[in-house]
């Protein structure tokens, strides 16, 4: 293939505010929604909400366009404790363009980077985000 892969930057702005985040105190479930700017191929905020559940989330989102998520939720594990995961979230739904897709893809690596996120998940469909898969997702990590 002779196209290269275009991978972009992270806003300045955008890191200092996944740095702060992922710092919070607060308890409530919330997020940062973040897309690229095709012309400048920046990942830039879209944005942020608070006290919000994956199915209130899920309606945010575009329906053919891809979107990186930082999701901060409360998790109970199987014995009795409560943690706070950062989740990274890619999601890409059928029927994007090759070429947003391809853009996506080869900036996530970067974005997980500057995020210093662990817990990285990725969904074709936005049907999929429902607490209940992010609970699945989560287990893999005790």
């Amino acid at each position: 293939m002779s196209s290269t892969l275009v991978v972009c930057e992270v806003d300045e702005s955008l890191k200092a505010k996944l740095r702060k985040f992922r710092f919070r105190k607060e308890t409530n479930n919330a997020a940062i929604l973040m897309k690229i700017d095709m012309e400048k191929q920046l990942v830039i905020l879209e944005e942020e909400y608070e006290d919000i559940s994956l199915d209130e989330l899920r309606e945010e989102l575009p329906e053919r366009q891809p979107r990186f998520i930082v999701y901060s939720c409360k998790y109970a594990h199987a014995d009795g404790r409560v943690s706070y995961p950062l989740c990274f979230i890619f999601s890409s739904p059928m029927g994007c363009k090759p070429e947003q897709q391809m853009m996506y893809a080869g900036s996530k690596n970067r974005l997980v980077q500057a995020a210093e996120l662990t817990k990285v998940f990725e969904t074709r469909s936005a049907d999929d985000l429902t607490e209940e898969w992010l609970k699945n997702q989560l287990a893999f990590f005790g």
